[in-house]
């Protein structure tokens, strides 16, 4: 039996503008689905280090993010949910342009989400970075 989503895209983005409004309108929830999720987060000069590069912390947020999103998507409403690992691989320079996370939970139990987070640049094809993820879901719920 497929486990169903507890939550659409629009109630995602309206509890993460309620529980971190220092992000409103830098992080925009584009889909959730059963297990997964897209984040979009635009991307200007303030994200890029020396060199031009969107900076590895602007990537990290949004990877971060969409697992987030993915999680909360199937738990419901549960803000301290928090990630206890986070591994990234930065694969190529994105260009200043929107960056894509695309999440995919591989198992959910009780306590633990785990799973993996591409991020893709709107203007390339190829991802621009990979990450693997766990995250911490609070005791008690529901």
């Amino acid at each position: 039996m497929t486990r169903q989503p507890q939550m659409t895209a629009p109630e995602l983005q309206a509890f993460l503008d309620e529980v971190f409004p220092q992000q409103r309108g830098k992080l925009f929830v584009e889909a959730a689905g059963a297990m997964t999720a897209r984040v979009r987060a635009p991307v200007d000069h303030s994200n890029l280090r020396p060199g031009g590069t969107v900076s590895g912390p602007t990537m990290f947020t949004v990877a971060d993010c969409a697992f987030y999103v993915a999680t909360l998507a199937m738990i419901g409403r549960e803000a301290m949910t928090v990630t206890t690992n986070l591994n990234i691989n930065f694969l190529r320079k994105p260009p200043v342009a929107d960056l894509i996370a695309e999440a995919r939970i591989l198992k959910l139990g009780k306590t633990l989400s785990t799973g993996d987070v591409t991020v893709f640049s709107e203007q390339l094809d190829d991802p621009v970075a990979h990450a693997t993820l766990t995250y911490a879901i609070p005791p008690g719920r529901g």
